[in-house]
């Protein structure tokens, strides 16, 4: 019994058994897996909730906000014109309203082309509308499953009462209400584009003030990188929509198809909307090519839109717009689709060059030609 009692093995049992176990700090729990898990859950909730705030913020300000990123993209585009200004000792003040009356003489001459096209030829756009309403009706007819002449009388009569109606009215003075904003936004981005053309550089320095050492320098490239990226994608993109519009016009009038200048001017302004813009453009023209001449006509449309598509991709793009802008169809779709859920049309012309700038910040993180860590191509091992 003794020497059973001073047995090593039985005196560490009987010391395990009496003393009382370590109580584990409450922070420990945070240390394994699951509690990793919770706090980078916590930290994308807050991080979610950051962009949702600056989100809405962004919505609720977009009178100031669309006309200073307008403002930011010009200034970007007409930079090069101004640098090249002041090295031939142009003063700054006056090389900066040259290319301020340069943009404004450029931006109101396409509004007046736009609304000069469609008023000189307003008539006959309502005719061929009417007739082509007629005509999708007698069609509908034909269908086995067409509606009875009572339930399309029902429907004219509703379209006809919500016109006469106060709802219509209201949008009436919401169109008025959105020409005043347009008129301010406006202004105020001839005002912001002054300042950014004439102290661009200067403001960009004092905007890096709180950066040191690698962080100055990184934020100093990520500038000259958007600047390039979205100066690059304007004068790109601008040339290409001429190119586009000049060509469609010639196809359009050898087709002898009505309102071809207000298709040109549509089809220059929708290509500044990559993908969906050309498309858009090519369905419209080819319906006025239809209602006009019928389907072999439309189908010839058809055809000229589709010939002119693939040489602004295949040949102009890449040699007016370069690798800068090079980004995959489905971020391009994506960045589309959320620029037009934030900001409607404006939003879809701006969302393309904004994802454009931040992948290109993406591509100088690092160094001047080395991207972030996350974002280099990744090379097998041999062997």
């Amino acid at each position: 019994m003794g020497l059973f009692r001073n047995d090593p093995q039985r005196v560490v049992l009987e010391t395990q058994d009496v003393e009382p176990k370590a109580t584990r700090p409450p922070w420990s729990l945070w240390a394994d897996g699951f509690g990793k898990l919770g706090i980078r859950s916590i930290q994308i909730i807050v991080v979610v909730l950051l962009v949702a705030g600056i989100v809405f913020a962004l919505q609720f300000l977009t009178l100031v906000t669309i006309p200073l990123v307008i403002a930011l993209i010009l200034a970007c585009a007409f930079a090069p014109v101004m640098r090249w200004m002041v090295r031939r000792g142009v003063p700054a003040v006056l090389a900066t309203v040259i290319t301020l009356l340069v943009v404004t003489v450029l931006l109101t001459g396409v509004g007046w082309l736009i609304v000069w096209a469609i008023r000189d030829q307003w008539d006959e756009l309502y005719a061929q509308a009417v007739d082509g309403i007629e005509a999708v009706i007698a069609w509908v007819r034909t269908l086995p499953f067409a509606p009875t002449q009572e339930q399309l009388d029902q429907w004219l009569e509703g379209v006809l009462d919500f016109i006469t109606s106060a709802q219509f009215g209201s949008g009436a003075l919401a169109g008025v209400s959105a020409v005043a904003n347009f008129v301010t936004g406006f202004v105020l981005m001839v005002t912001i584009l002054f300042f950014f053309l004439k102290d661009g550089p200067q403001m960009w320095e004092f905007m890096l003030r709180p950066f040191r050492g690698e962080n100055y320098l990184r934020a100093h490239r990520i500038g000259d990188k958007t600047v390039g990226v979205l100066g690059s994608y304007v004068r790109g993109t601008a040339l290409v929509a001429l190119v586009d519009a000049v060509g469609i016009l010639i196809g359009l009038l050898i087709l002898g198809v009505p309102l071809a200048i207000p298709l040109a001017v549509l089809v220059f302004l929708l290509a500044f909307i990559p993908i969906v813009g050309a498309t858009l453009a090519g369905i419209i023209a080819a319906l006025v090519a239809l209602v006009a001449n019928g389907w072999v006509n439309a189908l010839f449309v058809v055809g000229v839109v589709v010939l002119v598509n693939q040489l602004e991709g295949n040949f102009l793009q890449p040699v007016l717009m370069g690798r800068s802008m090079k980004l995959h169809a489905f971020v391009i779709l994506v960045a589309l689709t959320i620029g037009t859920v934030l900001g409607g049309i404006v939003g879809a012309v701006l969302a393309v060059p904004i994802a454009a700038a931040a992948w290109g910040a993406v591509q100088v993180w690092d160094g001047p030609n080395l991207a972030a860590r996350w974002a280099r191509p990744k090379h097998p091992v041999a062997g």
